[in-house]
């Protein structure tokens, strides 16, 4: 991932007219935590440039369309076609005094964001303003100067701007995905961006590698692969992949990172059982924390670190449980269906997501902590599993096999505009969401 090494961020202290946080009061943008979200029209048209030169007008359209693609991927935002537009911000400044805003709530808008871009001697330089239509004011300036190269990094911190702003969240903009894929003849770990785009292998072990997991200050892997001909723990550091390496006798698989240390719990079996065990982040066997009868695997935490989920059969099927690390004591939160498996634990801690098997197919679940109520997100739509939250909790990845290989899908928390995220050849499994990466880097 790009780092900004040499991007200069300034608000524009300069702006006309700016709508004062009192006047904002009670009027509210994007409730986050509702099924049926409404989705704010907004208008983004291309951004303007005083370069009539074809470097600068390319990157004006490739910066609107960039920042417009984003902000749909939330699904917050009902897009605007450009085609509808009164008005074209692109010809003149993009200042509050130079926009009329009866001409965007004629067609629509609730939200506009306007833009001006120059390059002068190899150096972007590009103001972002987003407005309140309704209010005919500003809700955010921004100014950015940096390489040519950098407009995407640009454009994604912006967007966070944006969903920081109405939601109080700061989005997905900085995050990473992880993934199996099978399309080099081999199963190994890829990285793409939040979107899909930029991606690229991560390991090149030509042997099976599965169950990709992130630490939580975004440096390390950890996943299980059969280099050696038996599922060894792998704990890698992304950026100067240095590694240690779990080969106990038996099974090493499934690992999850404590959050906030640098610890990860896995399954190992060299004592016989298949047992849940925390581990240091260089693979030394810290404590057993399972001891029951039966397989206990696939651990995922709570975000303050204090529970474990898990799936265990010793009731003898696969079902989702809780336990509390400093007791031991476990509990049962899964109940309908006899096979539940692939848990993970919502960023805001109220919620489990995972995939169950009803009618001999697997879809997607999200379940309370009390274990009441389970909500089906997918449905008639092929086997759905290996559900992964976003670091803001707002949206679920997910491996599906509807359009027939295993791809990897996106959908709201409340499973809502489901699609897929990216096709590359071979089929694509394990997703996991990073944390946000950003100021992660040493």
């Amino acid at each position: 991932m790009t780092v900004f090494r040499y991007l200069i961020v300034l608000v524009t202290t300069y702006i006309s007219f700016v709508l004062p946080a009192s006047s904002l009061a009670g009027y509210d943008y994007i409730d986050i935590n509702s099924p049926f979200l409404r989705k704010i029209p907004i208008a983004v048209p291309v951004f303007g440039t005083d370069n009539a030169n074809d470097t600068s007008m390319q990157l004006s359209k490739k910066a609107s369309d960039m920042l417009s693609g984003m902000l749909d991927f939330t699904g917050y935002f009902k897009m605007l076609d450009r085609s509808s537009f009164i008005e074209d911000p692109a010809k003149t400044k993009s200042g509050v005094s130079n926009i009329y805003f009866p001409n965007w709530t004629a067609v629509g808008a609730e939200l506009l964001v306007s833009g001006d871009l120059q390059v002068k001697g190899g150096v972007l330089e590009i103001e972002l303003r987003l407005f309140d239509t309704i209010k005919a004011g500003q809700l955010i300036g921004k100014k950015y100067s940096a390489g040519v190269d950098d407009l995407r990094d640009i454009i994604k911190r912006f967007s966070g701007e944006i969903i920081y702003y109405l939601t109080g969240n700061r989005g997905i903009f900085d995050s990473q995905i992880a993934f199996v894929s099978g399309g080099s003849g081999n199963k190994e770990i890829y990285l793409c961006e939040f979107d899909g785009s930029n991606i690229s292998q991560f390991t090149r072990n030509r042997a099976i590698t599965l169950f990709p997991a992130w630490s939580s200050d975004g440096r390390w892997i950890a996943y299980t692969s059969y280099i050696k001909g038996k599922p060894d723990l792998y704990i890698v550091n992304v950026k100067d992949r240095s590694m240690s390496v779990v080969a106990n006798k038996g099974i090493n698989i499934t690992p999850a990172w404590v959050p906030g240390k640098f610890e990860l719990g896995a399954t190992l079996s060299y004592s016989g059982d298949q047992d849940i065990y925390l581990l240091t982040g260089t693979g030394k066997v810290i404590k057993k924390l399972t001891n029951e009868s039966g397989s206990d695997v696939s651990p995922t935490w709570s975000p303050d670190g204090k529970k474990m989920a898990f799936v265990s059969s010793r009731c003898g099927t696969p079902q989702v449980y809780i336990q509390d690390i400093e007791t031991g004591h476990a509990e049962r939160i899964t109940f309908y269906g006899k096979y539940n498996t692939q848990p993970n634990w919502s960023p805001k801690g109220d919620k489990i997501a995972y995939s169950g098997m009803t009618g001999g197919r697997h879809n997607i679940y999200t379940i309370g902590l009390d274990g009441k109520d389970p909500v089906q997100l997918t449905n008639n739509a092929g086997d759905n599993e290996s559900p992964s939250w976003s670091p803001d909790g707002s949206l679920i990845v997910f491996s599906s096999t509807r359009e027939g290989p295993a791809r990897i899908f996106v959908m709201t928390a409340f499973g809502t505009d489901q699609r897929r995220l990216l096709a590359i050849s071979g089929e694509q499994t394990n997703p996991k969401w990073s944390p946000g990466l950003i100021n992660k880097e040493p």
